[in-house]
């Protein structure tokens, strides 16, 4: 499951423009990004140098930049919970660009 803070437009959007065939829950109380530690992150953390070379790099592969229409500040993660309940990983992003590789979390899920 993919859980999000956006409000219903920007969570479909995000569905078409990723093609996610996982369930999608829109937390709007941003109630599990507190139960996981994902809380705000400073205006250092969002706009410091690795987040600025992150965005350098995306661009030098030709990735056009989006305009973020969320809260910024809110801090993302990965978390993975399988069926027995135990977490693991259990990454809190130190900036937005900030997440574990999509390979490491589908290996953990092919594991199972």
């Amino acid at each position: 499951m993919v859980v999000t803070f956006e409000h219903d437009l920007l969570a479909r959007s995000y569905v078409e423009d990723t093609l996610l065939s996982w369930p999608l829950l829109v937390d709007d109380a941003r109630e599990t990004y507190r139960a996981y530690g994902m809380l705000s992150a400073s205006f250092w953390d969002i706009w410091g140098p690795k987040t600025w070379w992150a965005y350098l790099k995306e661009i030098m592969k030709g990735q056009k930049m989006k305009k973020s229409e969320g809260d910024l500040s809110q801090r993302g993660g990965d978390v993975l919970i399988d069926p027995e309940g135990i977490v693991s990983p259990h990454h809190i992003g130190a900036r937005p660009a900030d997440r574990l590789p999509v390979g490491r979390i589908l290996g953990r899920i092919d594991r199972k």
